[in-house]
């Protein structure tokens, strides 16, 4: 009996180590600014209304690559949508819902920066889920992400989380080792410092200005303008 046990326990230690949990990885599309009021700014703004919708595509195929059967949710910030539509550009929001479909990510449409947070502590459940990569698409300072910039008000915005607030954010939701990275200007001068501070996890960002126009050839990625990464 002492000899089975013994078996039993070795086969036990040589057996492959199961996650005790499962990942998600979640992608933020912010708000464009609305032309009518960029196109007179020197430079202006968001030309195109896609700027933070290709880059998260560019995501779900890199997530996708590394593992087809990837969870991945897509928050997109809906009022700024459908403000920008009103140019007559298209049916944006259907557009972006297409998009969803065909890369198989979950769509979750959100009004507020509450709902995000809400999200990403409860969204899932986290002791079972938790985050493996977050991207933010949109505009920011280095004190805050700002999901409408310009879209509801000219050069300002009425939705945005402030760094002060990161606090919010629960301990404990992120895989080890989770990827975290901010694609929106001068983060990493002040925010990246307090989201490590606030949450355990490092994100990258940038010192400096992104530059969305330079996607095309960056493989559909936003570069830096004179600027850096930094943790």
């Amino acid at each position: 009996m002492p000899r089975l046990i013994a078996i039993a326990l070795l086969l036990v230690a040589a057996a492959p180590l199961q996650a005790a949990y499962q990942t998600e990885h979640i992608v933020v599309s912010g708000g464009v600014s609305l032309y009518q009021w960029e196109k007179f700014k020197n430079p202006p703004h968001d030309r195109w209304w896609g700027n933070f919708i290709r880059p998260a595509v560019t995501r779900f195929q890199q997530i996708r690559d590394a593992d087809k059967n990837a969870r991945i949710t897509w928050l997109v910030h809906r009022p700024s949508y459908e403000r920008r539509l009103r140019q007559n550009e298209g049916p944006l929001t259907s557009w972006i819902a297409n998009i969803a479909q065909k890369y198989g990510v979950k769509l979750i449409w959100f009004n507020s920066p509450d709902q995000v947070i809400n999200y990403l502590n409860a969204g899932q459940p986290r002791n079972a889920v938790k985050i493996a990569s977050l991207d933010w698409f949109l505009h920011s300072n280095k004190a805050c992400f700002m999901f409408d910039y310009s879209n509801e008000i000219d050069s300002a915005s009425k939705a945005w989380l402030h760094e002060d607030e990161l606090g919010r954010i629960n301990r404990g939701i992120f895989a080890p080792k989770a990827l975290v990275k901010s694609w929106g200007c001068h983060t990493g001068e002040s925010m990246s410092k307090k989201w490590k501070r606030a949450t355990g996890v490092p994100m990258v960002g940038a010192v400096g200005k992104t530059d969305y126009s330079v996607m095309y050839r960056n493989e559909w990625l936003p570069g830096l303008s004179r600027g850096r990464w930094t943790r």
